[in-house]
């Protein structure tokens, strides 16, 4: 219960208020109750004649103890049902009682239902507190995190685990305030009654309590099983929507039929035993509790047959009557024991993403960056994803203000993870970057990055407008200047061959749109943001040869007024860069202008060689 309580804590406490409201409430109800319970012993004495005392009415006495007063309603209320009867008749005093009856239930229930809702807002808030914490983390997260995870597994403990929180923490929570009012309160009434026999029913519960707590023991680890396969299916369905153009290009549809079907079956298995082991809950605590009540039955009626019984039939009723009530709230109790385990799995797999390490950490004294004034160099930079497996080797390099610099090389050489590095996507393992001198680590992650615009390779785009895709991350943009940048990515005209032009929505990932006209919204979005330092990782592989030759010269214009690292296959597209970095196997091999490389009749001029094949 330790990681329980720990939760409530992180989650709970700025919705105090609705705890608090439904302890009173749930109190309320708690106390009507157990009157409304009361008026048994007054009706089943009139109907079964079985009281046949005089009573006299005892005044409140204020000089008297609190415990005194109350110890005297009894005897009041007896007295009243003995004057309606002398005065009206017993059948008028029953409808009386009934009314009466009716009118405690009534707020009994109203206090139930106003105790179950006002923690709505409470189950609610934390789920969704808990959802954008996720989000919020996620977005902080170094992109190395997301290489190690799959998205599948992401989105699955954004849904499935967040809700299984909500359903079996948060309903937990309500049973966790209600039940103790409600069994104290009903507990307290059957020691008013006879504690000789509330001791022996006491003395029955922790059986019961044992008995339950044995059942829900590995609760918890096969929830956590039974998730994990959760996450396995998501991420199957995740790569096949992902992937659907090659699984039927290859006609692969059956295979990855039979793959699902696999996670599925491993789902529904791991499911059943949490199922099954669930279910235990109801029937054992059924039995067990009609165990306890003919125990306590017996025990009881003996009491009553005996010489010197400490009440009458209809007492012993009611007190039956407030001790079957008293089950319930411990079946819920039971039923809570089962559900906490499954929810604290859950929030055991959310916490992997919450508590998650971001290694990209912001300087503690940071300096102010207000713009690029000189250069970014590369200083003995070595850089791997993991230990042993370098990636970039001893990288020296000056990218100077205002020139263009191009990045050749096989794939897999690290071209694209040495531009990820300016922006700190990554940090360096040994070495360092520095802009104008200055180490990148010292300056503030957003102002360093505001700096940059990225073209990549892959155009990623979101399920929005042309309009909010082109000015994304561009608060105050103007239409005249998402046109302009538009048409200097060679974009405005298809766009205003669209129905809606820039008010187009593109689909998801861009799907409504070519593979050109993707690249080239992109373009325009990097044109848009006009940043000082350009990074094109191949922008222009995805356009036609007429398309590409008009972006290239928008690119010429754009790029040669600041500076650009442009990672590039094609040779033709980087020919007029002021220099020309070759890495092979995360080491820079040769540099130089395109003419000097050619010279050199190195590892460039063979792919310059092989493209002009």
């Amino acid at each position: 219960m330790k990681e329980f309580w720990q939760l409530l804590k992180r989650f709970v406490a700025p919705y105090k208020k609705y705890l608090v409201g439904s302890m009173f409430l749930n109190l309320f109800s708690a106390v009507f109750n157990i009157f409304s319970f009361s008026l048994i012993i007054p009706i089943l004495q009139i109907l079964f004649k079985i009281n046949e005392n005089t009573y006299v009415l005892i005044p409140w006495n204020d000089s008297l103890p609190f415990k005194d007063n109350i110890g005297n309603l009894p005897n009041n209320m007896y007295y009243y049902c003995s004057q309606l009867v002398e005065q009206f008749s017993a059948s008028t005093t029953l409808l009386f009682l009934g009314l009466f009856l009716i009118v405690m239930t009534a707020l009994k229930t109203a206090c139930y239902f106003g105790s179950s809702a006002i923690m709505v807002p409470l189950r609610t808030g934390v789920v969704r507190d808990i959802r954008t914490l996720v989000y919020r983390k996620m977005m902080n997260l170094p992109l190395g995190f997301f290489s190690q995870e799959r998205k599948g597994d992401i989105i699955a403990r954004m849904s499935g685990d967040v809700g299984e929180i909500e359903y079996s923490i948060t309903s937990s929570l309500d049973m966790l305030i209600k039940n103790p009012i409600l069994i104290i309160s009903y507990f307290a009434v059957l020691i008013g009654i006879s504690w000789q026999l509330t001791l022996f029913t006491v003395l029955v519960v922790p059986i019961m309590a044992w008995a339950m707590g044995a059942i829900g023991k590995k609760l918890k680890k096969q929830s956590l099983e039974a998730q994990g396969k959760w996450s396995d299916t998501m991420s199957q369905l995740e790569e096949t929507l992902g992937g659907l153009r090659i699984i039927k290009a290859f006609i692969a549809e059956d295979r990855m039929v039979e793959r699902f079907t696999k996670v599925s079956n491993e789902l529904r298995r791991a499911s059943g035993k949490v199922a099954v082991r669930q279910s235990l809950a109801h029937p054992v605590s059924e039995f067990l509790g009609t165990m306890m009540i003919m125990i306590v039955l017996w025990f009881g009626g003996t009491l009553i047959l005996s010489e010197s019984a400490p009440f009458d039939a209809a007492v012993f009723i009611y007190y039956m009557v407030i001790l079957y009530s008293v089950l319930n709230p411990l079946k819920e109790f039971a039923k809570a024991s089962y559900n906490i385990p499954k929810g604290l799995a859950s929030m055991e797999r959310v916490d992997k993403i919450l508590k998650a390490e971001n290694n990209i950490k912001e300087s503690p004294e940071p300096v102010s960056l207000t713009g690029f004034n000189d250069s970014i160099e590369f200083n003995d930079v070595c850089f791997s994803y993991e230990d042993g497996k370098p990636v970039l080797k001893h990288i020296d390099l000056v990218i100077p203000k205002g020139k263009t610099i191009a990045l050749v090389g096989q794939s897999g050489s690290g071209k694209s993870t040495l531009v990820d590095l300016i922006p700190r996507y990554h940090d360096v393992t040994s070495g360092e970057i520095t802009l104008d001198g200055v180490n990148i680590k010292k300056f503030r992650i957003k102002e360093l990055r505001s700096l940059i615009g990225n073209v990549n390779q892959e155009a990623i785009l979101f399920n929005d407008t042309i309009f909010n895709n082109i000015t994304f991350g561009m608060e105050n943009a103007t239409m005249e200047q998402v046109v302009a940048a538009a048409k200097i990515a060679n974009a405005h005209d298809f766009i205003m061959e669209k129905e809606n032009g820039y008010e187009t929505n593109i689909g998801d990932r861009g799907g409504k749109l070519s593979g050109g006209q993707r690249q080239r919204i992109s373009i325009a979005r990097a044109i848009l943001k006009n940043p000082p330092i350009l990074i094109l990782d191949e922008a222009t592989s995805a356009l036609d040869t007429e398309s590409e030759r008009l972006v290239q010269e928008a690119l010429d214009r754009l790029t040669s007024s600041r500076t650009t690292i442009a990672i590039a296959h094609r040779l033709s597209t980087i020919k007029n860069a002021d220099e020309i970095c070759v890495l092979h196997e995360g080491e820079i091999v040769e540099r130089g202008k395109h003419e000097d490389l050619i010279a050199m009749d190195g590892y460039y001029k063979k792919l310059n060689d092989m493209q002009a094949l």
